[in-house]
């Protein structure tokens, strides 16, 4: 990818997609992207060999010109995977924009990025309004945490600390989890993403399962030691639903430490202890909201172990004792697609998978 149309020339989808009725109301964004690729190799993710790149510079400024004068105050999303390599450039292009004209911008981020007084300054000065951090796990990924080599539980206080600095600056941050790594194992990792959680409450925790996408170290790996569920349809390659065999939980172990995380984010002691860190209406809003979405989610997550404890079959599926797609999978699907159910054949919505070695 070397370049993308200017939100000019893409402003007649974005009044369909992101406006209502055309125009721009309280939940519009508009997506940007300034870069692609990523400066961390983090095995479960689609970017783990992109180079980073920063795209034109002119069609950037372009944009955010565009957007100042014509939508000033409407949200801009930032989709690079990470925009650690690529803040100050950003930055300077938007400090550029009168005050009074700048969008609130919406960011994924390194924590490791985020350690500079003058840059979190700045990221405050131009209406930075949310920033997605990536933790990913305790037990491993610490260089993007900006915390050396420490892990397990003694991570916890240190990026508790440093996500306590950034939200001096930031109204919302949210902090990505994906428990089930293959670094992942026994009690640790859920006590200490549940001590996080209490210690950093004006943080949302985004606890996310790993999906083996193709063309990653963590699906040639998983694929290699036979720890793919192989003839799950790429829907299920999305919350809630497990298409791996975790390396240090059985399924039933895991799918309960996930819903004990999920159980504790979204408790409603918890809540409140999040709207009493703002004052922020729609920060206060987003929270509410997100708790009781995720709430509905349990009871997914309740209904899958008191069905795997009564359905053998359904077990073994996960176990990989057997590769005959469960009945019930192939039903949830066909709800989804609707009408269009009859058009695929149960061979059409098996994946196909590469050969190993």
């Amino acid at each position: 990818l070397d370049d993308l149309p200017t939100v000019e020339e893409r402003l007649p989808f974005i009044r369909q997609s992101a406006f209502l009725r055309g125009r721009p109301y309280f939940a519009s964004s508009v997506p940007l992207l300034a870069s692609t690729g990523c400066p961390y190799s983090c095995d479960f993710c689609i970017d783990w060999s992109s180079k980073y790149r920063v795209l034109p510079l002119e069609r950037l400024k372009a944009d955010i010109d565009f957007l100042a004068k014509h939508y000033p105050g409407v949200m801009v999303s930032f989709h690079d995977p990470n925009l650690a390599a690529g803040w100050d450039t950003v930055l300077d292009l938007l400090e550029q924009v009168p005050a009074g004209s700048r969008s609130p911008t919406v960011v994924e981020s390194s924590l490791a990025s985020l350690k500079s007084p003058d840059r979190l300054r700045r990221i405050r000065d131009t209406r930075c309004a949310f920033i997605g951090v990536g933790i990913e796990s305790w037990a491993g990924y610490s260089r993007k945490a900006g915390v050396g080599a420490v892990e397990g539980a003694a991570k916890v206080p240190l990026v508790v600390e440093q996500m306590r600095t950034v939200a001096e600056y930031v109204p919302y941050l949210q902090a990505n989890f994906v428990f089930g790594l293959d670094v992942d194992e026994g009690d640790e990792p859920v006590e200490a993403t549940k001590e996080f959680m209490s210690q950093a409450p004006f943080a949302w925790p985004a606890i996310n399962i790993p999906q083996p996408f193709g063309n990653t170290p963590l699906h040639a790996h998983w694929l290699a030691e036979g720890r793919l569920l192989t003839t799950m349809p790429f829907y299920f390659y999305q919350m809630p639903y497990l298409v791996t065999i975790p390396k240090h939980y059985d399924p039933m172990t895991y799918y309960a430490k996930m819903f004990e995380l999920q159980a504790h984010a979204t408790s409603l002691g918890l809540l409140r202890r999040r709207l009493a860190t703002t004052s922020h209406r729609l920060v206060q809003a987003m929270h509410i909201t997100r708790t009781f979405s995720i709430r509905r989610m349990l009871a997914t997550f309740r209904h899958t172990l008191e069905s795997w404890k009564r359905d053998r079959q359904l077990l073994a599926f996960h176990c990989g004792e057997t590769t005959t797609l469960p009945e019930v999978y192939e039903g949830i699907l066909r709800r989804s697609l609707g009408r269009f159910a009859p058009l695929l054949s149960r061979a059409d919505l098996t994946p196909l998978t590469p050969a190993v070695g």
